[in-house]
């Protein structure tokens, strides 16, 4: 059975995650990292889509918060709020050998989503905060972002098909870290000062 998520009164299972990285020039700056002259896209399948946040394994685990968005008739649909957990360690020694990253990436329950909604208003007003155990530690948006989202939907479907009900995770803002046992994480999607997403996620 394919993993889901909810999008306004019902609910969807997509395909698969596209994401987006190096989209923030200060989380550029936070890994050092080089800035990439196209969008860097990477791909998460369908069973790494979770509502819920869980550590498994041994491994160290990051949390990224990111704008995302579902996407229905080729057009950006709905928005939420994504969590791309990332293996930092192990993505390191792989970027280092110049290999693929799925390792680090695309393992199950490694795409955390809230629910998603309608998109009110123009896209370049949304934005996020991620506050873990009382403390902001994430905060941008659209304004913020290198390639804006309605240029990497043109950039994606340039050479690859996106089925309806398909996630886009758009990139993150400086602050990422490392995901800890008991945490308490609060994400929000804003339009403007208007709050169109608020989720509760306890490690």
């Amino acid at each position: 059975m394919r993993n889901k998520v909810k999008f306004n009164d019902h609910t969807i299972a997509p395909s698969k995650v596209v994401c987006v990285g190096r989209n923030y020039v200060e989380h550029i700056k936070e890994l050092n990292n080089t800035m990439p002259s196209e969008p860097v896209i990477f791909i998460k399948p369908n069973s790494a889509i979770t509502e819920n946040l869980v550590l498994k394994g041994g491994d160290e685990i990051h949390y990224e918060a990111e704008l995302a968005f579902i996407i229905e008739g080729g057009q950006l649909a709905g928005v939420g709020l994504g969590l791309d957990l990332t293996k930092r360690k192990i993505q390191n020694e792989l970027k280092s050998q110049g290999l693929p990253w799925e390792r680090a990436k695309a393992f199950d329950h490694s795409a955390v989503c809230s629910e998603f909604v309608s998109i009110p208003g123009d896209i370049k007003d949304l934005h996020l905060e991620l506050i873990i155990n009382g403390e902001i530690k994430q905060q941008g948006g659209c304004s913020l972002m290198i390639h804006k989202p309605l240029d990497l939907l043109d950039e994606i479907t340039s050479f690859m098909t996106l089925i309806d009900g398909d996630i886009l995770f758009t990139g993150t803002p400086a602050g990422v870290g490392r995901v800890n046992a008991n945490d308490e994480f609060l994400g929000r999607v804003y339009n403007k000062n208007q709050l169109l997403i608020e989720v509760c996620w306890t490690v």
